[in-house]
């Protein structure tokens, strides 16, 4: 793919525009007073530690202080794990006018967009955050600055372009005139065969994707009339599930309806997001496999709300947001008494960015215990992530990623939406 050169600077300088975010760009060696610091692993509070950090991981924790080294007092504050959210869309954000925006939007507008986002993002408190689709691969490059330390945002784990079939949920060419566009193909997302499945997955690879983002049914937000319908063939799931684990990439399949989810839970896709009509059969299949969940409660809450404002949504989209957002949250609670697995995920840029953690308030209300729910966010979405030893907890060796909160969250899970203290790799936000 050739790129001009003036696209590319626009891009770029949309990214280095937030250069002046971030801070503590050297690393040294500190410690944290925290008052409480919750132990992910077990689900509870340990009263109070010292945090011993330097270049950007947890050296030790321990009761007693170490000598020699600079003091962050936190001794008011509950410290916990960096929180992950494994499901968001950094390059966008849902509105009236969001349709239009791929006709009078450019990469250099979701670039400036994705890097606002992701501010909003780490200041929440989730500093590693999975980036499930997007058409312009904005959020591939910011995931780079990031990493490279020109930018302060949360990890990145991105999946670039999503994969659908001609006309399904993720084929950007929806709602559009036939002769006005080039038919999409493997390169665009877009499959038709076994063949384009696995030409696409291995684009995906080309563009520097840590993962696929599948969409086995109808969505609620495309402009296409099912919500719900089966929208990959078995041996397409097959060959998108085998390609991407020879290149080291797991699946997270997009699923509303009941025969496309339980096709691709068989198929063997690692993570299930949204579930909305999970049937029984699709939950003893993901517990015999050990399929993740990943609610999204939040999207469900949001496209349910808007749904009975007049004109927020196209026709097609408001009807199908009044009959499948409401039924998320229920469908938790399902999965969470039936014993599914469960990661945490909120299709942030459906609902607004910086809101993240409104999506614990609703775990907690469709039964899950607190603590529990603070688990998904770190370890279980750690493991999701193959980052088990490395992210979702304060423990020696792990990535200096913490955040503090005033009071108890196990008592008030509220408390996670007002972050008092964000480091990431060591570095505080300001």
């Amino acid at each position: 793919m050739h790129t001009s050169p003036s696209l590319l600077s626009t891009v770029s300088g949309a990214f280095c525009l937030l250069l002046s975010l971030t801070t503590h760009a050297e690393q040294h060696a500190s410690v944290l007073h925290c008052g409480q610091l919750f132990d992910a692993a077990s689900g509870k509070l340990l009263g109070e530690r010292f945090v011993h950090i330097e270049d950007g991981r947890i050296g030790s924790v321990s009761r007693q202080r170490p000598d020699g080294t600079e003091l962050i007092d936190l001794s008011a504050q509950t410290c916990l794990p960096g929180l992950i959210d494994l499901h968001v869309h950094l390059s966008d954000e849902l509105s009236p006018s969001s349709y239009i925006h791929r006709f009078t939007w450019s990469e250099a507008d979701y670039a400036y967009n994705a890097a606002s986002n992701a501010r909003k993002t780490l200041a929440a408190g989730f500093t590693t955050v999975r980036d499930l689709g997007d058409n312009r691969r904005v959020t591939i490059a910011l995931r780079n600055a990031i990493r490279s330390g020109k930018l302060t945002g949360p990890r990145i784990f991105a999946a670039g372009n999503t994969i659908a079939s001609t006309g399904g949920h993720g084929d950007d060419s929806n709602g559009m005139p036939w002769n006005d566009y080039k038919t999409p193909g493997p390169r665009d997302g877009v499959v038709n065969s076994a063949a384009d499945a696995r030409e696409a997955v291995r684009q995906r690879y080309k563009d520097g994707s840590d993962l696929i983002k599948i969409t086995a049914t109808g969505g609620v937000l495309s402009l296409a009339s099912s919500g719900q319908n089966a929208q990959f063939t078995d041996e397409e799931l097959a060959a998108i599930v085998a390609t991407a684990n020879d290149y080291g990439m797991h699946v997270a399949a997009h699923a509303h309806g009941a025969d496309g989810m339980l096709r691709a839970v068989r198929a063997g896709i690692t993570t299930v997001e949204h579930g909305t009509f999970m049937t029984d059969e699709i939950i003893a299949e993901m517990k015999q496999r050990g399929t993740w969940y990943v609610p999204t409660i939040s999207a469900g809450m949001f496209v349910g709300a808007k749904a009975k404002e007049e004109g927020y949504f196209p026709p097609v989209v408001r009807d199908k947001a009044a009959r499948i957002g409401p039924v998320i949250a229920e469908t938790f609670a399902k999965a969470y008494r039936s014993g599914v697995k469960i990661a945490f995920g909120t299709d942030t840029g459906v609902s607004a960015h910086g809101n993240n953690a409104q999506e614990f308030v609703y775990m907690v209300e469709a039964g899950m215990p607190a603590a529990e729910a603070l688990q998904t966010a770190t370890v279980h979405a750690a493991s999701v992530l193959s980052q088990s030893e490395t992210l979702g907890q304060i423990a020696p060796g792990f990535a200096a990623d913490i955040i503090a909160v005033n009071g108890n969250p196990l008592l008030d899970v509220s408390l996670l939406q007002q972050p008092e203290f964000v480091m990431v790799g060591g570095k505080m936000l300001d």
